[in-house]
């Protein structure tokens, strides 16, 4: 690779905005006019990657040339550079940056102070200061220079408004954030107050550097807004900003269809700026089949709501009008985080919550990273709960990991009055491959309930055993209810055996079903056999 490839690779990584190496360059080659010098101090933009870096250079050369490079600097567009010769400045003086730009702003001309002025605020807002408390510390004239850009606000603001409005867009969010940090106001504010006084066909610059500065401030524009709107003259200035965000969300609609996990994680991270605004898309992404898209809408939606993870997953889960699959993304919120365990207990605990939700939560105590002992206790005093969702959810959770304590909790259930009970009872049987209970589990396939029935059926599919294709065959021919007799042919197809095979057989051909029908004929397809 040659020397002038390589540079050209380099410049062209920079970051937009004059900032990076082609920032750092340009500005470079505007300033330094000695060609010996800015081939020596140039080349430092290949590395640095910063559009000051260049002058800290300068400050090891005593050659006129150098110092006529510095305060050239001072005039520069783009404030990161003025910012950078006053420190370069300081530097060769031995004194503070801000000793020295008090100097700067209080001893610049009249019509030249605009410039010092605004490097000032900005280098203070950088800093997340104002001016006054920026060069409070910048000896005896940082107070006069700091009463002196005050003075000069309406002109300062000027100057970073145009910025909010420019076309390159990588500079408006930071001239926002710096503007707002100058005059002692939100951002949102600042952006209303804007575009009050332009017109509604230049929003779109204003709503991206708001959109900016939600990122930056981890939060979303729809909080930012709804925060500020307290006057009613905000209302229509509001509703323009809404026009602009919601054509945004028209188009990142589009990214929640595609089959593609990583677009649609894509989008729903883009949604999160959103927040509140996109709560229609935020609700179809908690529903999303990748885990890890439902993790993304969970957190936008407590950053809406200005809420922790647990706080959100809380609010949403004591309401009884949550869809069940918005739920089922909460519950697992729930479950990640580190203080999962006194969560869900005060959750399982709470009276007042539905049977189905203490139940769940009781449930997902076994999916927190560490069960402590105590709670591991804890969680057996819900196995006489007046509720059988709530007993049910104490046999799933105490059955992980399998002890004795577990055991007994399922032996029980088998008998519980409550079909919920002996219905989890019978995952837990099923999950853990308990064959020593497998003729509890056959004498259930004639309950009354048919979902224990279903259940039955499903953990002897897991256990396994030959043995229990017979009674399978007779509940696929007996039966009443579909729902089990779909669960009974699945269960032989998978079994398998001449007898599976003639039970599936006879389904296919007599069942008054077309679901039984269906899966008995993929049951036999499974067994290698050509069903009609």
């Amino acid at each position: 690779m040659t020397a002038s490839l390589l540079l050209l690779l380099l410049l062209s990584a920079g970051q937009p905005g004059s900032q990076g190496a082609t920032g750092c360059w340009t500005a470079c080659q505007r300033h330094v006019q000695d060609p010996a010098l800015r081939a020596r101090v140039c080349r430092t933009c290949l590395t640095s990657g910063r559009a000051e870096g260049w002058l800290l250079e300068l400050t090891g050369s005593p050659e006129p040339a150098a110092q006529a490079a510095l305060r050239s600097a001072l005039g520069d567009p783009n404030w990161r550079v003025r910012w950078g010769a006053v420190r370069a400045r300081a530097k060769l003086q031995g004194v503070l940056d801000r000793r020295m730009l008090a100097d700067w702003v209080s001893d610049i001309p009249a019509r030249d102070e605009v410039v010092a002025c605004v490097t000032a605020a900005r280098a203070a807002a950088a800093a997340g200061a104002s001016t006054a408390s920026f060069l409070k510390d910048a000896g005896g004239r940082g107070p006069a220079a700091a009463a002196r850009i005050w003075e000069k606000r309406d002109a300062v603001r000027r100057v970073l408004e145009m910025e909010v409005y420019a076309e390159d867009a990588a500079l408006r969010g930071e001239a926002l954030l710096h503007l707002a940090t100058f005059l002692g106001r939100t951002p949102a504010r600042v952006v209303l107050e804007a575009m009050a006084q332009r017109p509604e066909f230049a929003d779109a610059a204003p709503a991206s550097a708001l959109l900016w500065v939600a990122d930056k401030q981890n939060t979303s524009v729809g909080r930012l807004l709804l925060l500020e709107a307290r006057q009613s003259s905000d209302q229509p200035l509001i509703n323009r900003l809404f026009a602009v965000y919601s054509q945004e969300l028209e188009a990142l609609q589009k990214g929640l269809s595609t089959p593609d996990v990583a677009s649609r994680r894509a989008s729903v991270q883009s949604l999160r700026l959103y927040g509140p605004l996109a709560r229609r898309e935020l609700e179809r992404a908690l529903g999303d089949e990748d885990s890890g898209i439902r993790q993304i809408a969970a957190r936008a939606f407590a950053q809406a709501e200005g809420l922790s993870l647990t706080e959100a997953a809380g609010q949403w889960l004591r309401r009884a009008d949550a869809e069940p699959a918005t739920r089922r993304a909460w519950w697992e919120v729930a479950a990640a985080d580190k203080k999962c365990d006194a969560f869900l207990l005060e959750l399982a605990r709470d009276t007042r919550l539905s049977p189905v939700t203490r139940g769940e939560a009781v449930a997902k105590l076994s999916e927190c990273e560490k069960l402590a002992r105590r709670h591991f206790d804890e969680v057996s005093t819900f196995l006489t709960d007046a509720q059988p969702q709530v007993r049910a959810g104490a046999v799933r959770a105490l059955a992980q990991p399998r002890s004795a304590l577990g055991d007994g909790a399922v032996a029980a259930a088998l008998e519980d009055a409550a079909p919920e009970v002996v219905v989890a009872a019978l995952f837990v049987v099923g999950q853990h491959r308990q064959k020593e209970r497998a003729e509890d589990v056959v004498a259930l396939l004639d309950a009354a309930s048919p979902e224990v029935r279903q259940a039955a059926i499903e953990a002897l599919e897991r256990l396994g055993r030959a043995q229990d294709v017979k009674p399978l065959a007779r509940v696929l021919s007996e039966d009443r209810v579909a729902a089990v007799r779909v669960a009974a042919a699945h269960a032989l197809g998978v079994l398998g055996g001449p007898f599976a095979a003639s039970a599936l057989s006879q389904a296919v051909s007599k069942d008054s079903d077309s679901h039984v029908q269906h899966v008995a004929r993929r049951g036999l397809v499974r067994l290698g056999f050509n069903p009609p």
